[in-house]
């Protein structure tokens, strides 16, 4: 490939990555300085990659708080992953085919939603 990017995921966030290992195997292979240094660069990452006009990409999903595609271009960086709000359901939200609109989410944090929500955003963003 001639370019590719790299997009911040869920597990980009120093609370996170800390919990599933990535702290303890910096730590124990290298030093605790290389993990600090690695969740600043997570924290400096984009959420998200719009290709061509046509496709949006994103680790999660669709936020009830997205109205504009200008708002993701406003999160400023660099930044922790909020417990609420857009850059957190962009990182955790999840699609539920069997649903209409948004619910809770299983996993406790953010949302899921319907596949009327998707319909609803690719018309508003065309």
């Amino acid at each position: 490939p001639e370019n590719f990017f790299i997009l911040r995921g869920n597990h980009e966030c120093a609370g996170i990555n800390r919990i599933y290992g990535f702290y303890d195997e910096c730590r124990r292979r290298f030093s605790v300085k290389l993990w600090k240094a690695f969740c600043n660069t997570f924290n400096c990452l984009p959420c998200t990659a719009v290709i061509d006009d046509k496709i949006i990409c994103m680790h999660g999903g669709l936020s009830p708080e997205l109205s504009q595609m200008e708002q993701i271009a406003n999160i400023a960086r660099p930044c922790d992953v909020p417990d609420t709000g857009l850059l957190c359901d962009i990182l955790w939200a999840d699609p539920d085919p069997s649903i209409t609109g948004w619910n809770e989410n299983d996993r406790g944090v953010s949302f899921t939603f319907g596949g009327d929500v998707v319909r609803q955003f690719l018309r508003r963003h065309d």
